[in-house]
């Protein structure tokens, strides 16, 4: 069995989309090829993996799975990628509305394949704790943005180990059984911040994060209730995060990669 699909990157976090409305795709036995599916080289290659199937909440559902197969709350270049898979497919309008595991999510897909999602309304703040980290102590803040996500403010961000200091923090007990993401942080200048992430699920940096970037914006903006921040993704493109009370917008631009069809080829191997 070939099975139709996608791929889309949202500021070089690509996903593989696939259209499951008739349910077409058993899910659930099917999950264990994916982490084979998205193995650079060998496969499709991909962050992630994005089901669309119906809905009785929002004009669609979906399903999203992180490279290493574990299902994932939310995503938000993932969010704003499958926003506008679902709106040219026809299966959404411009001004929709989509269902995550961490709840009812809002996007508009505007000009140039630009999206904008309502992020989950963030919780679970912390702030400018220290977390004993071999023999030292790492400052942190910490803020839920649909997913977990620990902040650490840095000088300098080319010289920071992301790979293996983020494996340390992902890990830590402090933060298990669910594990964290984890961004370095640098301000670049009022309203803008560089960010490298380690993300959980994919356990490696990726070139961008959309929730990373939108905790990045909330700990920099700090208790006030509105702000503008942009931030400077691994990939060198720009995120846009919009605070307003307790809404979180972020928007970015999007990339239709190619469609295909894949063959049993694509994960037995």
């Amino acid at each position: 069995m070939s099975i139709a699909f996608s791929k889309l990157t949202g500021s070089g976090n690509d996903f593989i989309l696939i259209e499951n409305l008739a349910g077409q795709v058993d899910i659930d036995p099917f999950k264990d090829k994916i982490p084979k599916l998205c193995l650079r080289a060998l496969s499709i290659g991909a962050d992630g993996v994005i089901f669309v199937e119906p809905s009785t909440l929002a004009h669609f559902r979906w399903r999203f799975f992180n490279a290493d197969g574990s299902e994932a709350e939310m995503c938000g270049n993932g969010g704003r990628c499958v926003a506008r898979f679902a709106f040219e497919m026809g299966i959404a309008p411009q001004d929709m509305t989509f269902e995550t595991l961490a709840g009812v999510i809002k996007a508009r897909v505007l000009e140039e394949g630009v999206v904008r999602v309502q992020l989950p309304s963030p919780h679970g703040w912390r702030w400018g704790d220290k977390l004993r980290l071999d023999n030292g102590y790492v400052e942190y803040s910490f803020v839920n943005t649909g997913v977990p996500h620990v902040v650490i403010m840095v000088d300098e961000l080319a010289g920071v180990a992301v790979k293996e200091m983020g494996r340390k923090i992902r890990s830590h007990p402090l933060f298990s059984p669910e594990g964290t993401n984890v961004d370095f942080v640098q301000e670049l200048g009022k309203g803008r911040l560089a960010i490298r992430t380690y993300e959980r699920g994919v356990e490696d940096e990726t070139l961008a994060c959309g929730t990373g970037a939108a905790a990045s914006a909330l700990i920099y903006l700090g208790s006030r209730e509105e702000g503008h921040v942009e931030v400077i993704t691994r990939s060198e493109e720009t995120l846009g995060v919009d605070k307003k009370g307790k809404e979180v917008y972020l928007q970015g631009a999007t990339r239709w990669i190619y469609d295909g069809r894949m063959s049993p080829e694509a994960w037995r191997w």
